[in-house]
């Protein structure tokens, strides 16, 4: 049981010092990226973008990314989040206001997180490059989170699990469809 307790003290001490994270980018970056990737505001647009513009090849990538990102935010949200009652950080960690608007649902698994990741690597194999782009946003995603106070690293760290298994459903659906014929 050590090895539990060694765990949780080094989480709080990674989640504080990321709360103390006080750089004029963090400041400026993070919370655009909280409003652009709030609602799924950030994925929905670049699907569009690729669906509009990047020809047969975005329009694949484009159903790809938003297939990963439903899955994963269902697997994230509705599976989940309901199983665990895992408090968020506590509210005096953070100097940041905005640590008042958090939502009140469990803080496991971030499904920020899992939906950027869902996108981004639901994309990846359709259109490497794009998927590469994508991951800059996700990266942000997830430090945001912490930094925030909505999430434990080990909430932003299941997050990115649940969002690869859900590309990962992606990419395994057409040959598991073949195969129920």
């Amino acid at each position: 049981m050590n090895v539990l307790a060694d765990l949780r003290a080094g989480e709080r001490r990674l989640t504080k010092r990321m709360a103390s994270w006080d750089s004029p980018w963090a400041r400026r970056v993070l919370p655009a990226v909280e409003e652009a990737v709030e609602h799924t505001k950030l994925w929905c647009a670049a699907a569009l973008a690729l669906g509009t513009l990047g020809g047969w090849r975005g329009r694949k990538a484009a159903g790809a990314g938003l297939a990963g990102m439903a899955i994963a935010e269902t697997i994230s949200n509705a599976v989940v989040k309901p199983l665990s009652d895992r408090r968020r950080p506590p509210k005096e960690w953070f100097q940041d206001q905005d640590v008042q608007d958090r939502p009140d649902s469990s803080s496991f698994p971030s499904g920020h997180t899992a939906a950027a990741v869902g996108f981004t690597a639901a994309i990846a194999p359709v259109w490497p490059w794009v998927g590469a782009v994508c991951a800059v946003p996700a990266v942000a995603v997830a430090a945001q989170r912490v930094h925030s106070g909505a999430h434990y690293p080990s909430d932003v760290v299941t997050g990115v699990v649940v969002g690869l298994a859900a590309a990962g459903l992606v990419r395994a659906a057409p040959r598991l469809l073949l195969h129920l014929r």
